[in-house]
This record gives structure tokens, C-alpha cells and sequence, in this order.
């Protein structure tokens, strides 16, 4: 599954005058799968079932 637009990324990526390699958007949806994986345990350990920024 796709968490990002992979187009907002590569334009992201272009104002620093760079270019996208093909495999950097699906690392991106990995980390952005692992941060929220993160992110939800640590508020379900502090006994709540809403994530919230700090949870980041």
C-alpha cells in the first residue's frame, strides 16, 4: 500500500535540485509504515487509542 503521492515527493525532491531513484518513494512508505506502527504502540501503551504528534 501506497502512504504517500508519489509525485509531491519527487516535486519535494526536485526543489533541492535533485533527482528520485526509482526505490526511494516505496523506503519512504516503509518508514512512514514503521513510524506509525511506532507511534500507535507507544499510545497504547500509555493506555489511549488516539495517536498524537508526540507519539512521533
Amino acid at each position: 500500500m501506497s502512504y504517500v503521492v508519489t509525485s509531491k515527493v519527487k516535486a519535494l525532491i526536485k526543489k533541492s535540485k535533485m533527482n528520485t531513484a526509482g526505490d526511494f518513494v516505496k523506503a519512504l512508505d516503509k518508514e512512514i509504515e514503521s513510524l506509525v506502527a511506532k507511534a500507535a504502540h507507544r499510545a497504547k501503551t500509555n493506555g489511549r487509542k488516539t495517536v498524537r504528534a508526540g507519539d512521533l
